[in-house]
């Protein structure tokens, strides 16, 4: 029983001082944090396509996935803002399982966080050095978005994480969008209240230091299906759900009004080839209904270099998932000329 000290990890000043970003890479950053943000107010028109593996578990796999990213958004970079998923936490039900680079930058050996936290930052950093596509990251641990948070250009808080206090609170100190996912349940309510908290000022306690925030005017939300007491999955992809969220929206004093549609999770009862269609019906509900092209301002796509998911092992398949199925290359390059096409 009890809690034992493995190691004293750096704090995040020092890691970035070990790992600093070159004037290229902060420069990048911002000229995407401010194209992205005008998304999100309604100055620019342009589709955000949130598109990635359910884990970043292999440096190389994620940085080659996210150089043929780059390419394809050279030809589509007029209507759609590419934003690559590189998702260094993952969260499990039971605690068991890959918990992300973060825990074990080697999937098959023990966690170490020291060696975790400084393969995250130099693989955040390669990909956008090599790509000139700063990306998406969860916010699984609210503390530990400091050793990030120059290098991200969106984060998202998840169905398990999205109530708790710490997580809204420290989304209002924020600079850059954060979507607040609906809960596991489905409840808009729940989700809604969350974007709230982090559109507000707090003050609370933030890594040892009494801290107050302005409150981030760009939390919006994220639908990702839920999952009733029986374990169905209930979508809310569907056109009458989007028009649901539009009209509760509508009834709350929040500034940017906006919803990203998870395509995975319980959407697709994490049937993976299902996001294609679902993407599809949710284009053609954006395009039917004017409010909610407005309000509906992006995807969420789990994908990579192989299709599908397999277990950790000896004889693990270069760019295939190790954790929730995954589209494969090829769908995901045709899929985003398709959303390219519908926008």
């Amino acid at each position: 029983m009890g809690m034992r000290l493995n190691e004293k990890l750096p704090l995040p000043a020092e890691l970035k001082a070990e790992y600093p970003l070159s004037k290229e890479i902060t420069e990048i950053k911002e000229k995407r944090d401010k194209e992205i943000r005008d998304i999100f107010t309604g100055a620019s028109d342009k589709f955000i396509v949130l598109v990635g593996p359910c884990s970043a578990d292999n440096e190389d796999a994620v940085c080659e996935y996210v150089n043929r990213l780059a390419k394809v958004n050279e030809k589509v970079s007029d209507r759609l803002m590419i934003i690559p998923r590189i998702y260094t936490n993952k969260p499990r039900t039971t605690g068991a399982g890959y918990k992300g680079m973060l825990h074990q930058p080697e999937p098959d050996q023990a966690p170490d966080l020291y060696a975790g936290i400084i393969a995250i930052r130099k693989m955040h950093i390669r990909a956008i050095k090599e790509s000139g596509l700063t990306a998406a990251d969860e916010m699984l641990y609210p503390e530990n978005r400091s050793y990030l948070d120059d290098v991200l250009s969106y984060e998202a808080i998840g169905a398990r994480s999205v109530e708790n206090q710490q997580h809204r609170l420290t989304a209002s100190g924020m600079d850059i969008p954060i979507g607040m996912k609906n809960p596991t349940s489905g409840d808009f309510s729940v989700m809604l209240n969350s974007v709230v908290a982090a559109q507000s000022s707090h003050t609370f306690i933030y890594r040892g230091m009494d801290v107050t925030t302005d409150g981030n005017d760009l939390a919006h939300v994220i639908l990702r299906g839920g999952v009733d007491k029986y374990g169905t999955c209930n979508p809310n992809y569907h056109y009458e759900d989007l028009v649901r969220l539009l009209e509760m929206y509508q009834k709350m004093d929040l500034k940017n009004p906006a919803a990203v549609i998870d395509t995975n999770h319980s959407n697709s009862n994490k049937q993976f080839k299902e996001q294609i269609r679902i993407t599809m019906e949710i284009m053609h509900s954006r395009n039917y209904n004017p409010e909610l092209k407005t309000l509906i301002k992006g995807l969420m796509i789990e994908s990579y270099l192989e299709e599908g998911c397999q277990s950790i092992g000896n004889e693990r398949v270069y760019g295939k998932s190790i954790t929730d199925p995954c589209l494969g290359w090829e769908d995901t390059e045709r899929l985003i000329f398709e959303i390219a096409e519908q926008c």
